[in-house]
Protein backbone atom coordinates (compact mmCIF):
# COMPACT_ATOMS: atom_id res chain seq x y z
CA UNK A 1 0.00 0.00 0.00
CA UNK A 2 0.92 3.46 -1.15
CA UNK A 3 1.03 5.85 1.28
CA UNK A 4 0.26 9.52 0.98
CA UNK A 5 1.50 12.55 2.71
CA UNK A 6 -1.03 14.96 3.78
CA UNK A 7 0.22 17.76 6.31
CA UNK A 8 2.26 16.09 9.13
CA UNK A 9 0.25 12.85 8.17
CA UNK A 10 1.45 9.94 6.67
CA UNK A 11 -1.68 8.40 5.51
CA UNK A 12 -2.14 4.44 4.34
CA UNK A 13 0.17 2.72 6.68
CA UNK A 14 -2.79 1.90 8.67
CA UNK A 15 -4.02 3.93 10.88
CA UNK A 16 -7.33 5.30 10.04
CA UNK A 17 -7.82 8.47 9.31
CA UNK A 18 -11.06 10.72 8.58
CA UNK A 19 -11.84 13.41 6.10
CA UNK A 20 -14.61 15.52 7.80
CA UNK A 21 -16.95 18.43 8.08
CA UNK A 22 -19.89 20.46 7.09
CA UNK A 23 -21.38 20.04 3.13
CA UNK A 24 -20.86 23.29 2.30
CA UNK A 25 -19.20 26.77 3.87
CA UNK A 26 -22.26 28.50 5.08
CA UNK A 27 -20.45 30.56 7.16
CA UNK A 28 -16.72 30.92 8.63
CA UNK A 29 -17.81 30.89 12.21
CA UNK A 30 -20.12 28.24 11.64
CA UNK A 31 -17.41 25.66 9.74
CA UNK A 32 -14.36 26.47 12.24
CA UNK A 33 -16.59 25.89 15.17
CA UNK A 34 -17.69 22.36 13.46
CA UNK A 35 -14.14 21.71 12.52
CA UNK A 36 -12.46 22.87 15.93
CA UNK A 37 -14.90 20.26 17.35
CA UNK A 38 -13.84 17.65 15.02
CA UNK A 39 -9.78 18.42 15.72
CA UNK A 40 -10.85 17.85 19.10
CA UNK A 41 -12.45 14.74 19.09
CA UNK A 42 -9.52 13.47 16.82
CA UNK A 43 -6.87 14.67 19.28
CA UNK A 44 -8.41 12.72 21.82
CA UNK A 45 -8.76 9.25 19.92
CA UNK A 46 -5.91 9.95 17.72
CA UNK A 47 -7.32 9.78 14.81
CA UNK A 48 -5.37 11.87 11.95
CA UNK A 49 -7.89 14.46 10.51
CA UNK A 50 -8.39 16.86 7.67
CA UNK A 51 -11.03 19.00 7.23
CA UNK A 52 -13.60 19.00 4.28
CA UNK A 53 -16.33 21.46 3.10
CA UNK A 54 -17.10 22.72 -0.11
CA UNK A 55 -16.72 26.09 -1.56
CA UNK A 56 -18.63 25.65 -4.26
CA UNK A 57 -21.47 23.05 -4.66
CA UNK A 58 -21.65 22.69 -8.80
CA UNK A 59 -23.78 19.94 -8.95
CA UNK A 60 -27.29 20.69 -7.16
CA UNK A 61 -30.22 19.28 -7.98
CA UNK A 62 -32.16 22.31 -8.40
CA UNK A 63 -30.87 26.01 -9.93
CA UNK A 64 -31.80 27.87 -6.72
CA UNK A 65 -29.93 25.27 -4.56
CA UNK A 66 -27.55 26.85 -2.35
CA UNK A 67 -24.12 26.34 -3.85
CA UNK A 68 -21.45 27.87 -1.24
CA UNK A 69 -19.18 31.37 -1.26
CA UNK A 70 -17.79 30.75 -4.56
CA UNK A 71 -13.84 30.04 -5.31
CA UNK A 72 -12.64 33.33 -4.30
CA UNK A 73 -14.24 33.56 -1.15
CA UNK A 74 -15.05 29.88 -0.45
CA UNK A 75 -10.48 29.38 -0.44
CA UNK A 76 -10.36 32.44 1.19
CA UNK A 77 -12.32 31.40 4.51
CA UNK A 78 -10.53 27.60 3.84
CA UNK A 79 -7.29 29.46 3.99
CA UNK A 80 -8.25 30.76 7.07
CA UNK A 81 -9.92 27.59 8.90
CA UNK A 82 -6.56 25.86 7.71
CA UNK A 83 -4.21 28.74 9.60
CA UNK A 84 -6.39 28.55 12.91
CA UNK A 85 -7.11 24.97 13.15
CA UNK A 86 -3.81 23.84 11.98
CA UNK A 87 -5.05 20.87 9.86
CA UNK A 88 -5.30 20.43 6.09
CA UNK A 89 -7.91 20.97 4.12
CA UNK A 90 -9.95 19.75 1.25
CA UNK A 91 -12.80 20.56 -0.72
CA UNK A 92 -13.91 19.48 -4.31
CA UNK A 93 -12.88 20.81 -7.62
CA UNK A 94 -15.52 20.84 -10.95
CA UNK A 95 -13.29 22.99 -13.80
CA UNK A 96 -9.79 22.92 -14.64
CA UNK A 97 -10.18 26.62 -14.26
CA UNK A 98 -10.57 26.16 -10.66
CA UNK A 99 -7.04 23.66 -10.18
CA UNK A 100 -4.55 26.08 -10.00
CA UNK A 101 -5.90 28.66 -7.49
CA UNK A 102 -7.56 25.60 -5.27
CA UNK A 103 -3.92 24.19 -5.16
CA UNK A 104 -2.41 27.11 -3.66
CA UNK A 105 -4.81 26.24 -0.64
CA UNK A 106 -5.65 22.74 -0.51
CA UNK A 107 -3.92 20.02 0.59
CA UNK A 108 -6.27 17.29 -1.29
CA UNK A 109 -8.06 18.65 -4.35
CA UNK A 110 -11.03 16.30 -4.56
CA UNK A 111 -12.63 14.78 -7.73
CA UNK A 112 -16.64 14.70 -7.35
CA UNK A 113 -18.03 11.20 -8.48
CA UNK A 114 -19.86 12.88 -11.37
CA UNK A 115 -16.69 14.33 -12.81
CA UNK A 116 -13.94 11.19 -11.92
CA UNK A 117 -14.17 10.18 -15.38
CA UNK A 118 -13.47 13.95 -16.54
CA UNK A 119 -9.57 13.10 -18.36
CA UNK A 120 -8.64 17.00 -18.19
CA UNK A 121 -9.74 17.55 -14.73
CA UNK A 122 -8.05 14.79 -13.02
CA UNK A 123 -5.06 14.13 -15.09
CA UNK A 124 -4.75 18.35 -14.59
CA UNK A 125 -5.57 18.21 -10.69
CA UNK A 126 -2.29 15.19 -10.86
CA UNK A 127 -0.24 17.80 -12.22
CA UNK A 128 -0.50 19.64 -9.44
CA UNK A 129 1.55 16.96 -7.30
CA UNK A 130 -1.19 17.62 -4.55
CA UNK A 131 -3.39 14.36 -3.25
CA UNK A 132 -5.94 13.66 -5.37
CA UNK A 133 -9.21 11.64 -3.79
CA UNK A 134 -11.40 10.88 -6.33
CA UNK A 135 -14.95 9.39 -5.45
CA UNK A 136 -16.00 7.06 -7.63
CA UNK A 137 -18.70 7.55 -9.85
CA UNK A 138 -22.03 6.07 -8.96
CA UNK A 139 -22.05 4.57 -12.41
CA UNK A 140 -18.69 2.93 -12.62
CA UNK A 141 -17.52 -0.66 -11.34
CA UNK A 142 -14.81 -0.69 -8.97
CA UNK A 143 -12.56 -2.27 -11.59
CA UNK A 144 -12.95 1.09 -14.00
CA UNK A 145 -11.07 3.33 -10.99
CA UNK A 146 -7.74 1.69 -12.33
CA UNK A 147 -8.39 3.74 -15.62
CA UNK A 148 -8.57 6.94 -12.91
CA UNK A 149 -5.91 5.85 -11.24
CA UNK A 150 -3.68 5.40 -14.73
CA UNK A 151 -4.84 9.45 -15.45
CA UNK A 152 -2.93 10.29 -12.19
CA UNK A 153 0.28 8.39 -12.65
CA UNK A 154 -0.08 9.83 -16.15
CA UNK A 155 0.45 13.10 -14.73
CA UNK A 156 3.44 12.04 -12.47
CA UNK A 157 1.94 11.95 -9.44
CA UNK A 158 1.31 8.72 -6.87
CA UNK A 159 -0.35 10.63 -4.08
CA UNK A 160 -3.61 9.18 -4.90
CA UNK A 161 -6.72 8.05 -2.74
CA UNK A 162 -10.44 6.64 -3.91
CA UNK A 163 -13.45 7.06 -2.39
CA UNK A 164 -16.74 4.15 -2.28
CA UNK A 165 -19.87 6.71 -2.13
CA UNK A 166 -22.06 3.80 -3.45
CA UNK A 167 -23.88 2.43 -6.61
CA UNK A 168 -26.77 3.99 -8.20
CA UNK A 169 -29.98 1.34 -7.60
CA UNK A 170 -32.73 2.03 -9.68
CA UNK A 171 -34.05 5.68 -9.46
CA UNK A 172 -33.37 7.18 -6.15
CA UNK A 173 -31.56 4.97 -4.23
CA UNK A 174 -27.80 3.97 -3.69
CA UNK A 175 -26.60 0.62 -2.47
CA UNK A 176 -22.73 -0.10 -1.02
CA UNK A 177 -21.14 -3.14 -2.52
CA UNK A 178 -18.48 -3.70 0.03
CA UNK A 179 -16.12 -5.67 -2.67
CA UNK A 180 -15.74 -2.56 -3.74
CA UNK A 181 -13.44 -1.39 -1.35
CA UNK A 182 -11.52 -4.17 -1.17
CA UNK A 183 -11.34 -4.22 -5.58
CA UNK A 184 -9.80 -0.37 -5.20
CA UNK A 185 -7.67 -1.24 -2.54
CA UNK A 186 -5.85 -3.60 -4.82
CA UNK A 187 -5.00 -0.50 -6.85
CA UNK A 188 -2.44 -0.26 -4.24
CA UNK A 189 -3.34 3.12 -3.01
CA UNK A 190 -5.52 4.13 0.32
CA UNK A 191 -9.30 4.11 0.03
CA UNK A 192 -12.02 5.76 1.52
CA UNK A 193 -15.28 4.93 2.53
CA UNK A 194 -18.04 8.33 2.51
CA UNK A 195 -20.56 7.39 5.22
CA UNK A 196 -22.83 9.86 4.38
CA UNK A 197 -22.97 10.57 0.58
CA UNK A 198 -23.85 6.86 0.65
CA UNK A 199 -27.05 6.86 2.79
CA UNK A 200 -28.77 9.59 0.32
CA UNK A 201 -31.31 9.47 -2.21
CA UNK A 202 -30.50 11.39 -5.00
CA UNK A 203 -33.43 13.66 -6.33
CA UNK A 204 -35.64 11.72 -3.57
CA UNK A 205 -37.19 14.98 -2.53
CA UNK A 206 -38.06 16.27 -5.77
CA UNK A 207 -35.88 19.62 -6.06
CA UNK A 208 -33.09 18.04 -3.74
CA UNK A 209 -31.63 15.33 -2.43
CA UNK A 210 -32.86 13.60 0.42
CA UNK A 211 -31.15 10.68 2.96
CA UNK A 212 -30.96 7.97 5.51
CA UNK A 213 -28.65 9.52 8.06
CA UNK A 214 -30.26 6.78 10.41
CA UNK A 215 -28.37 4.32 8.65
CA UNK A 216 -24.68 5.61 8.51
CA UNK A 217 -23.40 3.48 11.40
CA UNK A 218 -24.13 0.31 10.20
CA UNK A 219 -22.43 1.34 6.55
CA UNK A 220 -19.35 2.85 8.23
CA UNK A 221 -19.20 -0.62 10.51
CA UNK A 222 -19.51 -2.30 7.50
CA UNK A 223 -16.98 -0.41 5.61
CA UNK A 224 -14.51 -0.74 8.71
CA UNK A 225 -14.49 -4.71 8.95
CA UNK A 226 -14.59 -4.80 5.43
CA UNK A 227 -11.02 -2.89 5.72
CA UNK A 228 -10.73 0.62 4.45
CA UNK A 229 -7.74 3.02 4.91
CA UNK A 230 -9.97 6.40 5.75
CA UNK A 231 -13.46 7.65 6.33
CA UNK A 232 -15.08 10.51 4.87
CA UNK A 233 -18.21 11.87 6.38
CA UNK A 234 -20.04 15.52 6.22
CA UNK A 235 -21.06 16.33 9.63
CA UNK A 236 -23.02 19.48 11.62
CA UNK A 237 -23.93 20.38 14.40
CA UNK A 238 -27.62 20.78 13.66
CA UNK A 239 -28.39 19.12 9.46
CA UNK A 240 -31.84 20.02 9.89
CA UNK A 241 -30.19 23.81 9.67
CA UNK A 242 -27.74 22.95 6.98
CA UNK A 243 -28.29 24.88 3.48
CA UNK A 244 -27.17 21.54 1.59
CA UNK A 245 -27.43 17.82 2.02
CA UNK A 246 -28.88 17.87 5.58
CA UNK A 247 -30.64 14.81 5.47
CA UNK A 248 -27.51 12.55 5.25
CA UNK A 249 -25.42 14.03 7.44
CA UNK A 250 -24.25 12.93 10.87
CA UNK A 251 -25.17 14.84 13.99
CA UNK A 252 -21.65 16.37 15.58
CA UNK A 253 -22.81 15.34 18.65
CA UNK A 254 -22.76 11.83 17.71
CA UNK A 255 -19.79 11.75 16.10
CA UNK A 256 -17.33 10.87 18.94
CA UNK A 257 -19.44 7.95 20.05
CA UNK A 258 -19.17 6.27 16.13
CA UNK A 259 -15.86 7.07 16.08
CA UNK A 260 -14.83 4.78 18.96
CA UNK A 261 -16.77 1.78 17.65
CA UNK A 262 -14.91 2.06 14.29
CA UNK A 263 -11.64 1.96 15.67
CA UNK A 264 -12.67 -0.88 18.14
CA UNK A 265 -13.53 -2.76 14.49
CA UNK A 266 -10.73 -1.58 12.46
CA UNK A 267 -7.97 -2.66 15.18
CA UNK A 268 -9.77 -6.14 14.80
CA UNK A 269 -9.26 -5.96 11.08
CA UNK A 270 -6.11 -4.55 10.78
CA UNK A 271 -4.93 -7.81 12.80
CA UNK A 272 -6.69 -9.88 10.69
CA UNK A 273 -4.26 -8.52 7.60
CA UNK A 274 -7.10 -6.72 5.78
Amino acid sequence: MKQVQIGKWQLGGGDLFLLAGPCVIESYDRILMIGREIKGICERLGVPYIFKASFDKANRTSFGSFRGPGLEKGLAILQRVKEELQVPVVSDIHTEAQIAPAAEVLDVLQIPAFLCRQTDLVYGAGLTGKTVNVKKGQFLAPDDMQNVVNKIREAGNENIMLTERGCSFGYHNLVVDMRSLAIMRRFGYPVVFDGTHSVQLPGGAGTSTAGQREFIPYLTRAAVATGVDGLFMEVHDNPEEALSDGSNMLYLDQLEALLRDLLDIHAIAHRGGR
